[in-house]
């Protein structure tokens, strides 16, 4: 799951971005509100972790988020401030924020909200998803079950398989597989996304995943 974090301070941004790739997301970085406005705008992110103070002002992040509900971007967001008090909270909730996590904190708390946040944008509520086929997904320890069975998968096929379990019915395009799984990057071929399919399928069931001619795929409902 690709994720966009808007911090200004170097060592915090750092340590979440870290956790975060550790933990299988797709983090990228901008440092100020201008770029993480741009970014927010044009890239396809599961959440946005947002700082309120950046260097454009105190309320910066609150603006960005503001600019992107009038945009019609829908992103969840989690803000991350040093302003714990009611007023600040309510303010960031009723511009367009998701929810609210004041500084410091605990690595483990960021990353169960925006779990939370991702599954609930997704119109889940729960860590467990069943899958076709009787496959479980474990959404915040990233297993997949089958029979009480563990299914050893890589990150990547995880990841590919979380987008799909996330979003059943839905279909995706070899190209939008590419921009959440490999961050658009642009070295990665189509082929690359066939072959991480057809992985999955060997692993899982060739009939979960279905092919959309002239489409891309979708998990079958």
């Amino acid at each position: 799951m690709r994720v966009l974090l808007i911090e200004d301070d170097q060592e915090l941004a750092a340590l979440i971005f870290e956790g975060l790739a550790k933990d299988g997301f797709e983090p990228e970085l901008a440092s100020n509100a201008k770029e993480g406005f741009a970014l927010a705008g044009l890239g396809t992110y599961a959440a946005l972790i947002v700082d309120v103070m950046l260097p454009e002002g105190q309320d910066a992040g609150f603006k960005v988020a503001g600019k992107l509900r009038q945009a019609d971007v829908h992103t969840p967001i989690l803000f991350l401030t040093a302003r714990a008090d009611m007023n600040s909270k309510l303010q960031g909730l009723e511009i367009g924020g998701d929810d609210y996590l004041p500084k410091p904190f605990d690595f483990r708390e960021l990353r169960a909200r925006l779990r939370s946040l991702v599954r609930r944008s997704s119109g889940h509520s729960s860590n467990r998803l069943n899958l076709p086929g009787g496959f479980e997904v474990q959404l915040e320890s990233q297993q997949v079950f089958s029979g009480g069975k563990e299914l050893h998968l890589t990150p990547r096929e995880y990841a590919l398989l979380e987008v799909f379990a996330l979003n059943p019915g839905r279909i995706f395009t070899r190209e939008d597989l590419i921009e959440r799984i490999w961050s658009g990057d642009s070295s990665v071929t189509p082929k690359i996304v066939d072959v991480y399919i057809s992985s999955l399928r060997r692993k899982l069931s060739e009939t979960l995943l279905e092919t959309v001619r002239g489409r891309g795929y979708r998990l079958v409902s």
